[in-house]
């Protein structure tokens, strides 16, 4: 379930100059949706990638390209899908290093776990729905079970290698609390909100984890209802704001705006009403981002609300205090080993991108 909301102020990320460098790269890829001829045989069966030898097929990329771009009110242009495909493959490789890695450690997820968490996502629709939903993404019951089985699979790996290594102690605790005493002084209600941004004129500054970014506001439209899609299949808000966000100052922390003063939200009649119906866990539809200035919509966000604090001092032996130090920290330290882990199975990962290869070839060719 999700409310409409629409906030400003200290959030709100500056428009920036077009980011060029990708652009020219793939100026001279018009043709390549027809003609490319990567590694292996032609149409659906062409490999577009191997990882450590295992193929990544161009019908594995087209699937998730169709499923992302499901009703979006253009198409993309050739540059704009390849981009876009390119951004899927990177993915699904990262994905088979990951799923190499659970062979080894004895990981794979389970048909048991995949059909647990699989009735626990249908649980809110009739079978009739469910079905619609499906198919109104595309994709077949195999298919989602597929997607399932990866996703379990992955957060199993990271159980395993990052979060439960995680020890935050009550040192810590203590020592965020003395140095940062003054942000539980609260003098109205403040509430914690997560986003996650695209802007429509891309940001030479963004970092996520997948280095992607919109292009244009088409392309922006077409990401942020990518990323709602992602969210409503069940996907970790954190983690998609990671790999997409296109909010420099947060994207590395999964999105994570702190705590925004209600003064603030009110100051948008309609952000502050939509947010105050959101319960905690809740996040928004995909939403415009206005200049608070010049009211001019420079991206597309979504909106996570994550608590809501009354005002007052609070104190270190407050257990909502201690909670909340101490999953901003778990937080941060387990975004921060996520990136250098993934960084680390790359490097020992053998990794060829025949379809990056063929669009440099081509745009040297054609220079």
């Amino acid at each position: 379930m999700r409310d409409g909301v629409e906030i400003s102020g200290r959030t709100h990320l500056n428009r920036t100059t077009k980011w060029i460098g990708m652009a020219l790269m793939l100026t001279a890829a018009v043709s390549l949706l027809v003609v490319l001829s990567c590694k292996g045989k032609q149409g659906g069966d062409e490999v577009w990638a191997r990882v450590n030898g295992r193929k990544i097929t161009r019908a594995e990329v087209e699937k998730y390209y169709r499923n992302q771009t499901q009703g979006a009110p253009q198409q993309p242009s050739e540059e704009q899908a390849m981009s876009l495909k390119l951004s899927i493959l990177r993915e699904l490789i990262d994905n088979e290093i990951l799923m190499q890695r659970a062979e080894k450690l004895g990981l794979l997820a389970t048909d048991e776990e995949v059909e647990s968490k699989l009735n626990e996502i249908k649980a809110p629709y009739t079978k009739e729905e469910f079905d619609q939903r499906l198919k109104d993404r595309g994709i077949t019951l195999d298919d989602f079970k597929r997607d399932l089985r990866r996703s379990i699979t992955i957060d199993k790996v990271m159980n395993k290698e990052i979060t439960s290594k995680i020890n935050i102690t009550d040192a810590d605790i203590t020592n965020y609390y003395n140095q940062h005493k003054a942000e539980f002084n609260l003098i109205e209600p403040q509430y914690h909100l997560a986003q996650i941004l695209v802007t429509t004129q891309p940001n030479p500054q963004v970092r996520n984890l997948k280095n992607d970014k919109a292009q244009n506001a088409a392309d922006a439209k077409k990401k942020i209802q990518m990323l709602v899609n992602r969210l409503d299949s069940g996907e970790d808000f954190a983690t998609v704001a990671m790999n997409y966000s296109e909010q420099p100052e947060t994207s590395a922390t999964g999105g994570d705006l702190g705590f925004i003063p209600e003064s603030s939200l009110k100051s948008d009649k309609q952000a502050f009403e939509a947010i105050s119906k959101l319960k905690p866990g809740q996040y928004t539809a995909a939403l415009p981002a206005l200049d608070p200035s010049t009211h001019q919509v420079f991206g597309y966000r979504i909106i996570k609300l994550i608590s809501k604090e009354p005002a007052g001092q609070r104190e270190l032996n407050d257990p909502r205090v201690q909670q909340a130090i101490r999953e901003q920290l778990r937080d941060r330290r387990e975004q921060l080993l996520k990136s250098a882990y993934y960084e680390s199975l790359r490097n020992s990962a053998s990794i060829e991108n025949y379809l990056a290869d063929e669009i440099l070839k081509n745009a040297g060719s054609n220079q």
